[in-house]
Formats: C-alpha cells, sequence, structure tokens
C-alpha cells in the first residue's frame, strides 16, 4: 500500500466498511461500536499500571483503531473525517502550549499547569457563548 503508515490505516479501514467489506465492520454505528473503545482504553490503563510496555503497544494501537474506525463512521455520516479530528487537537495543542508555540514565558511546570488550566476555562466559556448564540 503507499503512503504513510497512518494512510495505509485508514485506507484499511475504508476498504473493511466498504461494499466489499467486512459485514460487521459495515454494521457498526458511532454507538454501537463505543463499548469497544471504552473496553481498549481499560486494557491502555492496565498496560500502564503494570508497566508492560509491548502490552501498551498493542493496546494503544487498538485505541487508535478504534478511534479511526469512528471517524470513518463519522466520515460516512457527513459529521467529520480523521483529518478534521487531527487539526482540531492540533490547534488546541497550539493554543494550549503559549510558551512552545507563542512566545509566552512561563518558569516552571506550576506555571504552565497554571496557564493551561485558564485557556481550557476560556474555550469552555467561548464554547458556551457560541452554543448560546445558536440557540442549542
Amino acid at each position: 500500500m503507499p503512503g504513510n503508515k497512518f494512510e495505509q490505516l485508514t485506507k484499511m479501514m475504508k476498504r473493511l466498511r466498504g461494499k466489499k467489506g467486512c459485514p460487521w465492520d459495515q454494521e457498526q454505528t458511532i454507538e454501537s461500536f463505543s463499548k469497544h473503545l471504552e473496553e481498549e482504553a481499560e486494557e491502555v490503563m492496565h498496560a500502564v499500571k503494570t508497566g508492560d510496555r509491548e502490552e501498551l503497544r498493542e493496546e494503544l494501537g487498538d485505541l487508535l483503531w478504534n478511534i479511526v474506525f469512528i471517524c470513518q463512521i463519522a466520515q460516512e455520516q457527513g459529521l467529520f473525517d480523521v483529518k478534521q479530528v487531527m487539526e482540531e487537537v492540533r490547534q488546541k495543542i497550539v493554543r494550549r502550549h503559549p510558551h512552545v508555540f507563542a512566545g509566552v514565558k512561563v518558569k516552571n511546570s506550576k506555571e504552565v499547569m497554571k496557564l493551561y488550566k485558564q485557556i481550557k476555562k476560556k474555550e469552555k466559556a467561548d464554547k458556551k457563548k457560541i452554543k448560546k448564540s445558536r440557540g442549542e
């Protein structure tokens, strides 16, 4: 398969959910599949707690697969796609790390966390304003 590993993964998901793909995968909805996401997150946490790095690598892969799966379903429904999810998280990380990406000075991790919490609080307030203005 051409392309990078992530592209290969998303193409594989499209194939599994496509006309000649897997019947079980094709039947899944975001709601029906969400239980698998929760299970995989728990397995990641177990690997972290036990310190098993091989298991952690495997379970992170499973968790990533679940995210790709749900993003594919969302794309099929016209909601969003995995590229939009990646761009949104990229923008969020940049916003929440102005000490790295915007020249804001901090002395230590305590100041980083204070700044992070302030930014997150403002983001939530801004989201509420937007939803309120839309009548949601």
